[in-house]
């Protein structure tokens, strides 16, 4: 990669358990180690990566100790951020020393090779599946964005903002239209909304803003469209993968975002596995 391009990689939906546990009967820590030599082999010359929320199944202590000795396998730059399955006091109570905070947030501004990247804390107590960003991240955001002069802007959070038109895809950030229309209305060039969190790989375009989600590290949503107008009913199948990355590609002219998998496995998965979720 040439020293005036950008690359990042992100990841997301990791679901680290403690030790001697499985989610939803993956090994999950097993899935971070397979995401992370993947990415050391074959994209060392990335810049950072970011760890976009759902670092943790359930939020617990030992699920971070765990995830913080994993990610020392990784050779490139980190950045955290939050997602509705974190508990924000566990988490700072392990990372308490790696992390920089806004207004108790887990937000980030990266300025580098003439861009500047938004990594937006979206987790919400009592950390229920809609997302929230806060009035105060919301002045944040526009300060940075204030900031950025003719800096192209690239926006990573763990919640879509944006209903994907199917059951799976409509647990989306509250404030939606608030934070879409800060963007919108900035004189910025918003590049890209990334985010994962509904476990699957879509990309649009709303309020004038485009956007992309990815599977992520966790189980995969089928999208089932079939699903939206009855002919299909519930439970929506599940798969084992693909597990998957963004790989962010960024220049002076044009944004790129591959979606690379470091697990092909495809088979569905048992609605037993999901307990209260076999419905939806």
């Amino acid at each position: 990669m040439d020293k005036e391009t950008l690359k990042f990689i992100v990841l997301a939906d990791l679901h680290i358990v403690p030790e001697g546990e499985l989610s939803n009967s993956l090994d999950t820590n097993a899935r971070l180690i397979q995401s992370i030599e993947f990415i050391n082999k074959n994209h060392d010359d990335a810049d950072f990566v970011i760890f976009a929320g759902d670092l943790a199944d359930n939020g617990e202590i030992e699920s971070y100790h765990r995830l913080k000795k994993t990610c020392k396998l990784l050779k490139l730059r980190k950045y955290f951020t939050l997602g509705n399955h974190d508990i924000r006091q566990n988490f700072l109570k392990v990372f308490n020393q790696t992390i920089t905070m806004n207004n108790g947030n887990l937000d980030h501004s990266i300025d580098t090779k003439n861009h500047k990247v938004l990594i937006i804390d979206s987790s919400h107590p009592p950390y229920k599946d809609p997302g929230l960003i806060e009035d105060s991240q919301l002045s944040w955001i526009k300060k940075e964005l204030n900031e950025a002069n003719d800096k192209p802007v690239i926006v990573v959070l763990h919640h879509n903002f944006v209903y994907s038109h199917v059951k799976a895809g409509n647990m989306i950030l509250e404030n939606n239209v608030e934070f879409s229309e800060l963007l919108m209305h900035s004189n910025c060039e918003i590049r890209q909304v990334i985010s994962g969190h509904i476990h699957m790989t879509t990309s649009g375009y709303f309020k004038g803003l485009p956007f992309t989600t990815f599977s992520g590290s966790h189980y995969n949503i089928e999208p089932t469209l079939n699903y939206i107008d009855g002919r299909i009913k519930p439970p929506v199948p599940r798969r084992e993968g693909p597990g998957q990355i963004a790989v962010v590609i960024s220049d002076k002219e044009s944004t790129v975002i591959h979606m690379e998998n470091f697990i092909d496995r495809h088979l569905t998965m048992a609605q037993e596995l999901f307990g209260k979720w076999t419905k939806h």
